[in-house]
């Protein structure tokens, strides 16, 4: 498979690194299939070609953080549910539980960094996403399998955090399975490193042999 398009914002950065702007996404869930065949499925969102940061890529709802979204995890998610709402037109009600699932800081490297926390979340019932046509341009209902299948086979670009989250998904069953196992679950923060040449790089997570201290 052919390497993904990057944006600008993605370029090397060989200077001090970048300070991490808080960010928020949602994982948002739902319960696929009929009667008992209640699968877990997951909403991707499908990026702007003309994006400076990941163009193209099918990514998560999310973005960054506001001044009027407040601070500490009380202001992530309301940037979560924000986004949600700007970017795919779903609107989580006042009762919607929040889990929070996992905390992605982009590499060093990167010239635009996020410290991104994300979210799992119970989509309302009958839900039909729409992109709003210019950060997002389709948004579709994935499997975590399937999707997962499609990056593999070159079919759509997802970006290395995603692709770690959606793996993580495999192991629970329904969405219900899901945001009951992360519940009060702790998160730690993952900064991935960028390791070998330009020509020949890959990302290593903390706890891999390789990852530089």
């Amino acid at each position: 498979m052919s390497e993904r398009q990057r944006g600008p914002a993605e370029a090397p950065n060989l200077g001090e690194p970048a300070v991490p702007r808080p960010s928020a996404s949602i994982v948002l869930l739902r319960r696929g299939g009929k009667h008992l065949d209640r699968t877990l499925q997951v909403l991707l969102l499908k990026r702007a070609e003309s994006a400076k940061f990941m163009p193209g890529v099918w990514v998560f709802p999310g973005g960054a953080l506001d001044a009027e979204d407040g601070t500490g995890e009380t202001g992530h998610k309301a940037c979560a549910i924000r986004e949600l709402r700007e970017e795919a037109s779903i609107e989580l009600g006042e009762e919607s539980e929040l889990v929070l699932f996992s905390r992605w800081i982009t590499p060093e490297i990167v010239s635009r960094r996020f410290d991104a926390w994300f979210f799992l979340a119970l989509a309302p019932a009958h839900t039909s996403p729409q992109p709003d046509g210019i950060e997002t341009t389709d948004a579709r209902w994935f499997e975590p399998q399937v999707a997962l299948r499609a990056q593999a086979a070159g079919e759509l670009a997802l970006a290395f955090p995603t692709i770690k989250q959606l793996e993580s998904l495999l192991d629970h069953r329904t969405s219900d399975e899901a945001i009951e196992a992360h519940r009060d679950r702790p998160v730690e923060a993952i900064l991935p490193k960028v390791v070998g040449t330009p020509e020949e790089f890959r990302v290593v997570l903390p706890g891999d042999p390789d990852y530089p201290e």
